[in-house]
């Protein structure tokens, strides 16, 4: 905190003159170091994914998202309580492929919203001035992102599992199937977050970014869908789980029905068998850490 001293010296010809020494006094408490910042920044982060501490504008869109995502499971517990149903109508595993479009498009707003402004304001060599480093930054930035959308994707599996046992239905089955979609979700919302953000990190401008995670992640599930199904019409079976491959959505429905004992989403039910699955699984895991590599790497030269 600067102090400020002040010495009046004798009047001259043009009236009092004013001499300021401004000075520095040092600072004596703890030191709170790199961990600290690096939660902050988490903490911060994460916040700003659903708007808050910002202003109320800011909140609108990620809690309308929120709310559309924990909406349908509401209702299907509703429906399963009053027709005394045996089972839910939907499988944990499924909910977040059904809604992938409302993740994406939670996506396509938050991770721009988390980086693009930092580099249009030119911030980020503020952050790099503390004791922080690059990494710390983008762990901070990930961490937060992935802890928004686990946070968006398993609210409404939690939804379900209350709802279950409202409702009566098998413990065991229900916990099983509960414990196996929150590990689905984890690793969506880790990739979806990765992903997002190189791309976000790419243009300073929020718009530019918002267009090109839609793209990214619309476009690619469209083309891959359009190609599994000429697939199937042309009888290429094997070829359906391979083409899987190079959608993030379609990546993690190839997970689940290998490992997790999830139904698929491909056309005619036919989703990898173990031996794919262990590609899947391998190139999901390959892209987070790439894009964990490629964000350090945009950010050391961002940061200079």
């Amino acid at each position: 905190m600067a102090t400020e001293q002040s010495l009046r010296t004798p009047a001259t010809g043009s009236g009092d003159t004013r001499i300021h020494n401004i000075g520095y006094r040092s600072y004596d408490g703890p030191r709170l170091g790199r961990s600290y910042a690096r939660l902050s920044l988490y903490s911060q982060s994460l916040r700003g994914a659903y708007g808050l501490g910002r202003s109320v504008k800011s909140k609108v869109l990620p809690m309308l998202l929120f709310v559309v995502m924990c909406v349908p499971a509401a209702i299907m517990v509703a429906v399963a309580v009053a027709t005394k149903a045996k089972d839910l109508p939907l499988d944990y595993t499924r909910y977040a492929i059904v809604m992938q479009a409302v993740i994406s498009l939670y996506v396509a707003s938050q991770a721009p919203q988390s980086v693009s402004r930092d580099l249009r304001f030119k911030t980020v060599p503020l952050y790099f001035s503390r004791p922080i480093e690059t990494a710390d930054y983008v762990r901070a930035k990930f961490a937060a992102l992935a802890s928004a959308l686990f946070i968006l994707t398993a609210a409404p599996l939690l939804v379900l599992y209350i709802g279950a046992l409202l409702a009566k239905l098998d413990f065991t089955d229900q916990t099983k199937g509960f414990a196996q979609g929150l590990v689905s979700v984890a690793l969506l919302s880790l990739l979806f977050a990765g992903i997002g953000l190189v791309v976000a990190s790419v243009t300073p401008r929020r718009g530019f970014g918002i267009a090109a995670v839609i793209a990214v992640l619309t476009i690619s599930y469209g083309a891959v869908s359009t190609l599994q199904a000429i697939a199937e019409v042309q009888s290429g079976s094997d070829a359906i789980a391979w083409i899987g491959l190079f959608s993030p959505i379609t990546l993690i429905d190839g997970v689940q029905s290998a490992f997790l004992g999830a139904s698929s989403a491909f056309p005619g039910g036919v989703g990898p068998g173990n031996g794919e699955g262990v590609v899947y699984v391998l190139l999901s895991l390959g892209l987070i850490a790439a894009s964990y590599g490629l964000l350090v790497r945009r950010y050391k030269k961002v940061g200079m």
